[in-house]
C-alpha cells in the first residue's frame, strides 16, 4: 500500500489528467473537510479552475442567537449549573457591551457554567450534584445528536435537563439548491454525518438537482478521490452519488443510531443564525422525554430567559453588525471577503461565530495563514493564496 502522501499525490495526478470542463465550484459541507483542505494546502495543489467552497457544516456557526441568549440568561438568573461543549462558550450574542455577551463572559460574571466534551459528561455531572439542577446546552448536527439521544434513552438523573439546539445538515443544502441561489456546481457530502444517517440521504443532490455528489472521509486522499469522482461525473455529464468513504459509510447508515434518534427526537422547522427558518432542519425532544426538556422546565414561568421583553433586543437572531458569517456559511463569499476578517474579528477576539469554532471556515483560514484581508491583498473566489 502506498504511503498516505503518495496516495494523495496519485489522486492529484489523476485529477490533473482529467479533461478540463471549465471552472468548477465544489462545496464541501463539513467543517472537518474544510480543516483538512486548508491545513494540507489543497487549494494550491489543485488546478486553478477548481474552486473549493466552505459550506454550512459548522454547528457553532449556525446555532440560533436566541438559543445562546437563553442559555446565558438561564445560567445568570436561575440556580442551575449549565454545561456546554467548549466551543459554544465564546460565541457572542447581540446585547449591549455592558451585558455578558457570551457564556464565557457569563461565567466570569459568576454564572455556574462548565465546558464538557461529551454528552456522557453532562449525565455524570448531574449524578455528582444530585441537589443541583444541571442544564445541558446541546448544540450540534446529527453526529452530536445521536449520542445525546443515546444518553437520554439510557436514562439520566431527574435533575438533568437538555436545552436542545440540534440541526440536520442536508436541509440547508436543499434550501440553497431549491432557492436557485446555490453558488456551486457539485457537492462533497459530510462523511461523519453520512456514517450515522447513510449515504442515501444525499441522493437528492444528483436526482433532483442534477449535480454531482461524493461522500468523503477526512484524509487528503479521501477528499481528492471525491474531487476526482465529481470531475469525472461532470466530464461524462452523468451526475450521481459516489461513496468515497466506504470504510465507514453505508447506504442506510447506522440503523441503531437512527432508531435511537427517532425514538428520542422528532424533526421540526428550525432557525439558523443569520439565515432564518429552514424547514425540517431541527431536532426536538419527543413528548416521552418532556421531563428533561429545559424549555419546559424553566421557560414555562416568567424568567429573564423567556421574558417577552427580550424580543425587543436589537438584531435578535442575526449575526453581529458587519459580520458576514451567514454568507460564508452559505458559500456565497470566502472568509477573506468579510470586511471584519482579520481586522475586528480574529480568533483571539471573535466578532462572528465562524471565527470561534474549530469547524468555522474563518477560524480555519486564519489559523492556517490565509490572511489576505489583513494584509491588504485582494481575495479571490478560490481562496487567498498565502
Amino acid at each position: 500500500m502506498p504511503a498516505p502522501h503518495d496516495h494523495a499525490k496519485s489522486w492529484l495526478t489523476r485529477i490533473a489528467a482529467l479533461p478540463r470542463t471549465g471552472k468548477v465550484r465544489i462545496l464541501n459541507v463539513c467543517g472537518g473537510h474544510e480543516r483538512t483542505i486548508t491545513h494540507s494546502g489543497m487549494r494550491t495543489a489543485l488546478p486553478d479552475d477548481i474552486e473549493l467552497i466552505p459550506g454550512p457544516g459548522c454547528p457553532v456557526c449556525i446555532c440560533p442567537e436566541e438559543d445562546i441568549y437563553d442559555a446565558i440568561q438561564l445560567a445568570l438568573n436561575e440556580d442551575v449549573m449549565l454545561v456546554a461543549f467548549g466551543d459554544m462558550l465564546r460565541v457572542p450574542v447581540n446585547v449591549p457591551k455592558r451585558e455578558p455577551r457570551s457564556l464565557e463572559q457569563a461565567k466570569a460574571a459568576g454564572a455556574g457554567i462548565q465546558p464538557i466534551a461529551t454528552p456522557a459528561a453532562a449525565a455524570a455531572i448531574a449524578r455528582e450534584h444530585p441537589d443541583r439542577q444541571v442544564v445541558f446546552f446541546a448544540a450540534g448536527f446529527e453526529t452530536t445528536m445521536a449520542p445525546v439521544a443515546a444518553m437520554l434513552a439510557e436514562g439520566v438523573p431527574d435533575n438533568l435537563s437538555v436545552l436542545l439546539s440540534g440541526r440536520l445538515t442536508w436541509p440547508a443544502v436543499a434550501m440553497l439548491l431549491d432557492s436557485g441561489e446555490a453558488a456551486f456546481d457539485a457537492l462533497v457530502a459530510p462523511g461523519h454525518v453520512a456514517t450515522v444517517m447513510g449515504a442515501d440521504e444525499w441522493q437528492f443532490v444528483p436526482q433532483q438537482h442534477g449535480l454531482p455528489c461524493a461522500i468523503a472521509g477526512f484524509t487528503p486522499a479521501s477528499l481528492l478521490a471525491a474531487f476526482h469522482s465529481i470531475l469525472g461525473q461532470l466530464h461524462r455529464r452523468q451526475p450521481a452519488l459516489d461513496n468515497c468513504y466506504p470504510e465507514s459509510v453505508t447506504a442506510g447508515g447506522n440503523l441503531l443510531a437512527k432508531s435511537v434518534l427517532a425514538r428520542v427526537m422528532g424533526v421540526t422547522d428550525a432557525k439558523w443564525r443569520g439565515i432564518g427558518t429552514i424547514p425540517v432542519s431541527g431536532f426536538a425532544l419527543q413528548p416521552a422525554y418532556a421531563a428533561h426538556d429545559a424549555r419546559r422546565r424553566f421557560f414555562t414561568k416568567t424568567t429573564a430567559a423567556n421574558d417577552p421583553a427580550k424580543e425587543a433586543r436589537k438584531r435578535i437572531g442575526e449575526m453581529p453588525p458587519g459580520c458576514d458569517c451567514a454568507a460564508v456559511v452559505l458559500g456565497k463569499i470566502s472568509p477573506t471577503q468579510c470586511a471584519l476578517y482579520g481586522r475586528a474579528c480574529t480568533p483571539r477576539d471573535p466578532v462572528g461565530p465562524c471565527m470561534v469554532s474549530d469547524e468555522g471556515a474563518c477560524r480555519i483560514w486564519w489559523v492556517n495563514g490565509m490572511r489576505a484581508a489583513a494584509t491588504g491583498r485582494k481575495p479571490d473566489g478560490n481562496a487567498a493564496r498565502a
